[in-house]
């Protein structure tokens, strides 16, 4: 295959991964990024509190009802007591994050660089933007105790399979996992129910997975098996170190 140019954003460097073998130094300063990646995301989301991620489409406008319907997402995970985290773009991202910062609550974000991808959106307490999806995705799960998706694309898909990987292998805890909009997503639910009946994965497997329209329904489910499950109580956060720079995301001003 013939060698590109990385461009400034080193949006290449992602093709870089499938070219097969590269030099020592390439993936010495690949390794090295990464490990920056990391860095500064972690002394960015430190200090979010606990989050729930929110998955879902950039391409639904403020127009639309799903981006109504994640703006009262946003809000009612705030009013759980929860950092709202998305993936930091416009559309379904923006509509969570606008509804929690808008309700009083936090709301951060990871974002990724992309040589289509829009700014930051401008509802947002923190935001970290990385190089690499795979750094992303530690990033959107490290600091989350559910997830949720709302209507989206083949990014929804990838983070939505992800979250439900990483619980059926056990690497992370058995979080809530809600699917927002029943039309939508239904003849996918179909598909996993299909899985589940052929024996390609188990029954229980999909046990705190939740399908529903219902806003109060979603939020209750998320209270019962990532709040009430794991014990989460409001308590004073971690202290930032001014020695490592570092800094606290703004506290919530719901009661």
């Amino acid at each position: 295959m013939s060698k590109q140019r990385l461009s400034r954003d080193g949006c290449w460097e992602d093709r870089i991964l499938l070219e097969g073998p590269q030099t020592r130094w390439r993936d010495l300063a690949l390794v090295l990024r990464s490990v920056r990646d990391f860095i500064r995301g972690f002394r960015a989301l430190t200090f979010a509190g606990p989050c729930v991620t929110v998955f879902g489409s950039a391409r639904f406008g403020k127009g639309h009802e799903y981006y109504k319907l994640g703006q009262r997402l946003g809000a009612g995970l705030s009013h759980l007591g929860f950092t709202v985290m998305t993936g930091g773009g416009p559309g379904l991202m923006e509509a969570a994050n606008r509804g929690a910062k808008e309700a009083g609550g936090r709301s951060v974000a990871c974002n990724i660089s992309l040589p289509t991808q829009e700014q930051s959106n401008q509802y947002l307490d923190r935001s970290v933007t990385v190089h690499y999806f795979f750094v992303r995705k530690v990033l959107l799960f490290k600091y989350s105790y559910g997830f949720v998706a709302l209507p989206g694309g083949f990014g929804t898909m990838d983070e939505l399979f992800e979250a439900l990987t990483l619980v059926q292998t056990g690497k992370i805890r058995n979080f809530p996992i809600v699917l927002m909009g029943t039309e939508y997503w239904k003849r996918l639910f179909h598909l996993v129910q299909n899985m589940a009946d052929e024996r390609a994965i188990e029954p229980g497997e999909i046990d705190t997975w939740l399908i529903t329209d219902n806003l109060n329904q979603a939020l209750e489910h998320i209270r019962k098996y990532a709040i009430d499950e794991f014990g989460l109580r409001r308590r004073r956060r971690p202290r930032p170190s001014r020695l490592l720079g570092e800094s606290r995301v703004p506290d919530s001003t719901i009661s």
